[in-house]
This record gives structure tokens, sequence and C-alpha cells, in this order.
């Protein structure tokens, strides 16, 4: 990286600049703010996914009719560092089953049933004594050992960044604050209720990853946040922990928007934060983080926005994983009259639940059921007059009507120089497009081929790779037999010259007594 990239990644915050595009969209967040955070009661059965980071599921590590403690590893990871699943509460597995598992595509995933005992009972917690002198490798264990992933929707391990983040060597820590989704004020009301949790999150991670600062971004309508903030670090009289306002635009809470705002420098396309000399995290993967290292609990809990003008009492509840969100709706007040939708997430990014049956999980930030007045009318797809709006608004600085088209035409490795990988799916395209195409579905689309693309590419070149050495087997084999068959002939050859010799040997003998 050039030196003065580095300098000015050091001075991450000390001015604000600006990313290319974005929307300002009305927050819909007061409506759930307004009531303090509540806890779910116990559901009468959990549904823990085994899919609860990026990648794979976990495998199972529990059979039915096994007794467990709430923190038990009931599942483990092996991809991305590995990981652990753990038992929400105590009681019986009574099932391991396929279900619906609240995932994007739709599909059913692996669920450990737990039938809870009511006793709620923890198995022996193991938190780090004096952490500010551990080694930074043991907290990061603890980190994985807990089950720890990104909680503003990515769920990536976060074993696997701060590892990462050691190895390489990072100087900030950005905690990510920016709750720029509409209607999603999960992270807002955690920022209000437990900041403290969020100062001592940060504190751990310092020591984890050997950062020596960390910006706390959030948004600067959150007077209330920045007020609680600020007295928590006060409070911990850390002066390595600074909190900065960011202006309120869609989509400021992505992560490379973020960084691009306090350093002014882009993520390269395919490279990491890490790359600049940056760490960032979700203000509520902090809180985990303390959890999990100074009192030794694992990740079996997140609070959920339940909004939207379908619920008649939307509020943040803090979920176990594996409630039915049909409980949280009930806690809420139920259902307004007029509800037609259920959504996961928010209205530019979430997606649409055929059942509020579905479990909560480590990604469910927000349930909004709206009505039928807030959606959008289905309109019919027009052809793109190339009107240029989606590139004006897309915080990625791609071209989606071009991407749009590469994708139709199955131009895969046109639309991947075109940086299809590098779209972050955030909706601002579709939102303005004039001619109603659904540009984000076919970029996931597009993505998911270029994915079995690659997967397919891969296991033709690993075919390639076995028929060429199975090629240069046989000519090695072929090759070696002529050898061998040649090395036959020479010493048949020298065998028949040496009976030639003994015969003539033996007629001189006979000759020499016949005279």
């Amino acid at each position: 990286m050039h030196i003065d990239s580095v300098e000015q990644a050091r001075n991450a915050g000390e001015q604000l600049h600006h990313f290319h595009g974005g929307l300002h969209l009305r927050h819909n967040k007061k409506i759930s703010c307004e009531t303090p955070l509540a806890q779910v009661p116990l559901p009468p059965l959990l549904f823990v996914p085994l899919l609860q980071q990026y990648g794979g599921e976990a495998e199972a590590t529990v059979e039915t009719g096994q007794k467990v403690l709430k923190g038990n590893e009931i599942g483990c990871f092996t991809h991305l560092g590995g990981g652990c699943v753990h038992a929400p509460t105590s009681g019986t597995v009574t099932a391991v089953i396929h279900r619906a598992i609240s995932h994007p595509s739709g599909a059913d995933g692996c669920c450990i049933v737990i039938e809870p005992d009511g006793l709620d009972r923890w198995e022996e917690l193991e938190p780090i004594p004096n952490w500010p002198d551990a080694d930074p490798a043991l907290l990061r264990e603890k980190i994985r050992n807990s089950g720890i992933v990104g909680l503003g929707g990515a769920v990536f391990p976060t074993a696997f960044k701060t590892d990462d983040a050691a190895r390489q060597g990072i100087h900030t820590l950005i905690l990510n604050g920016a709750e720029c989704e509409p209607y999603i004020s999960c992270d807002e009301m955690l920022m209000r209720e437990q900041a403290d949790s969020i100062v001592l999150g940060a504190r751990v991670l310092l020591r984890a990853t050997g950062a020596t600062r960390t910006i706390i971004a959030i948004e600067d309508q959150m007077g209330a946040v920045n007020q609680a903030l600020k007295q928590a670090v006060k409070s911990a009289g850390d002066d390595r922990i600074e909190i900065i306002k960011v202006t309120t635009i869609y989509p400021e809470g992505g992560e490379k928007q973020l960084i691009q705002v306090l350093t002014g420098l882009e993520v390269p396309s395919g490279g990491w934060p890490v790359d600049l000399g940056l760490l960032c995290q979700n203000v509520a993967t902090a809180t985990a983080v303390a959890r999990a290292v100074v009192e030794g609990k694992p990740l079996l809990e997140r609070i959920v926005t339940v909004t939207g003008n379908g619920i008649r009492k939307p509020r943040n509840l803090v979920a176990r994983i594996g409630t039915p969100i049909s409980d949280l709706v009930e806690q809420c007040g139920g259902y307004a009259n007029d509800v037609a939708r259920l959504v996961l997430g928010g209205p530019m990014m979430g997606y649409a639940l055929n059942s509020d049956a579905n479990p909560v999980i480590k990604a469910t930030n927000g349930i909004l059921a709206l009505t039928a007045r807030d959606i959008r009318p289905l309109q019919a797809e027009m052809p793109c007059i190339r009107c240029g709006e989606c590139a004006r608004v897309c915080p990625a600085v791609l071209l989606p009507q071009q991407l749009n088209w590469l994708i139709r035409n199955e131009q895969w490795d046109d639309a991947a120089e075109h940086g299809l990988a590098d779209c972050i799916e955030c909706g601002c395209c579709d939102f303005v497009c004039p001619s109603h195409i659904p540009l984000v579905s076919w970029f996931r689309f597009g993505k998911s081929e270029l994915h079995a693309l690659a997967i397919e590419r891969k296991q033709a070149e690993t075919a390639k790779r076995r028929y060429e050495a199975r090629e240069a087997r046989l000519l090695r084999i072929q090759h070696e037999r002529r050898q061998q068959l040649e090395e036959k002939k020479q010493a048949l050859r020298g065998a028949s010259g040496k009976r030639k010799k003994l015969a003539e040997a033996i007629s001189r003998a006979r000759q020499d007594r016949k005279q």
C-alpha cells in the first residue's frame, strides 16, 4: 500500500468524506425505540438451525434424547476457522430435523429441536480472568469457541476476522453503529441501554487484535446514543476509544461505505479492511465478545426489532436463538388486521418469510410486518431506458444497467470484470429504477451463477489435472514396460550367445578327442 494511504487510514475519523451514491430515506425508527428492551419468554420448543454463520452448516454434536445445559455445544463448524452453535437453554434434544431456517434462499436446513426444562441452567462458565493481561491468542480462541459472528447481518465468523487482523497487523478498530436500514433499531437500543458492554467489548477487541485505537461510528441523529456512549467511555477511562458521528444516509452502515466515510479510502475490489490496517465490527458483536471473554457466555441471544405498520406495539426484544418469530410478534401485541407481508430484516435488504414459525437466527436483526398500504404495487417490468439513475445512486460505483444486460445475456466473464462481486445488494438501484427492473434479484442470480461457474471450472481443472496425470502415468508405465521388454530381449540375446559359445566349445572338444 502507498505510504500516503497508510497515513490516511491511520487518521481515520479526523475528517469525514462521502461515498458515491446512496439515498436519503425515512428511517421510521422512533416508534420501536419508545419502549425499553424486554426478554422474550422461553417458548415450548426452540428450533436452533445449524446454519448460523457464513458458509455451510455446522455438524450436529448431539443426538435425540440427549440432555443439554445452557451454553453446551450442539454443533461444530469446520470452515472459516471453525466455531460452535450452543444450546440457548437447558432441556432435552427432542429431534434433529430439516425445516425452515429463515434463510434468504427459502431452503430448509438442519435444526436441533430443544424442549426447555424451564430451569435455564448454565453449564460451568469459564471466563478469562485478568483478560487485559491475557495472551491475545487466548482471547481470539475464546471468541471462536463462543460462536460469535458479525451481528450486523453478514454473520461472518468474528474469530476469522480477528485472527486475520492480528496476523496482518492493524492499527484501528471500527465499531459500526451506523444503523442505516429503515425501521431497524436494534443497535440503537443496544447502544442506549448497554453502552458499557460495547465499550468493554471494544477494549477486549483492542487486546485481541493489537489495534491501538477504536472508533465507534454512530449516525448524527442519535443524540441519546451519543450521550450514553460518551458516559461509558468516560467511566472506562480509556482514551483509545473515540465516538464519531457520521451523516445519516443509506447505506452508510455498509462496511466499505463506512470506511470510505471515515478515511476517504476505498477498500480494494476483492480486498478486505485489514489491507488498510482496519478491522470493522458491529457494536452488537463487540457486546457478544465482552460477554464471552469477561463472563464466559457464548452467543445465545440477540436483540431483534419487531416493527412495521402490521405490528400492534412495535419494540425491540431480546430473543434466544431458535425462538419462533411468532412468539416475538405475540409479545408485541400481535398483528394488525391488515398485515400483508412478513420480512426478515429491513425494507431495503430484507427478504420475505413464508411463515412466522421460522426461528430467530444470529442474522435476525429485525422482523418487519407490512400492510397492503406499505407494499408498492407490482409494476410490469419495462425495457431499460438507460437513464443512468441506478449508476448515480450505486454506492459501489458500478454500472447496474450494464451488469443487468451482461447477466441476461449470460456473459459471465464480462459481468465479473464489471464488478458483479462488488455489489452489496443494498437495493438502491431497484428503488430508483423507473422501468421497475428487479436489478438486485438479477445480481443475486448472477452471483450464484458465477459461483456455480467457478465450482464447475475448478472441477474441470481438477478433472484435467487428473486426466493429464493419468496419461502421464500410462505413458510412464508403457515406457517402463518397453524398457523391461528390451532388457529381457537383451538378456535372451546374451543367454543365446552364451549357449552358442558353449556349443562351439563342446564341438571343438569333441573334434580334439577324435583327432
